[in-house]
């Protein structure tokens, strides 16, 4: 089974961008958020960054607009970790796939409660 690039880069991105807002982003508009996925197109160009708040359902206009601040930042920061020619846009979209699969989670739970 064969990988394509874009894959590969998707994860190491992923990766990445994962330490830096742990470690090096001191905004506490962007703390407790978690990577989930990364897609980028195969030219490498652009690439969306999925997240999700960790203590959250919702992501908050504060959130996003700390995550566009930290966006410059960030692909700096990619630009000298990862040895790549050019550096992609980087999108950040919140992650909805988490809150429902939480839902469901939440309504099998009251099933097997009421069976």
């Amino acid at each position: 089974m064969s990988f394509k690039r874009a894959d590969k880069v998707a994860d190491l991105i992923r990766t990445e961008v994962s330490d830096i807002l742990l470690r090096r982003i001191n905004d506490p508009q962007v703390r407790e958020i978690t990577v989930t996925g990364v897609k980028v197109t195969d030219d490498l160009r652009h690439a969306k960054v999925f997240f999700v708040r960790t203590r959250e359902g919702i992501c908050s206009d504060e959130t996003m607009e700390g995550l566009q601040r930290a966006t410059g930042f960030i692909r700096r920061e990619l630009g000298k970790r990862l040895r790549l020619r050019y550096v992609p846009e980087i999108k950040f979209i919140f992650d909805e796939s988490f809150e429902y699969g939480d839902r469901i989670d939440r309504l099998l739970a009251e099933i097997k409660k009421n069976v």
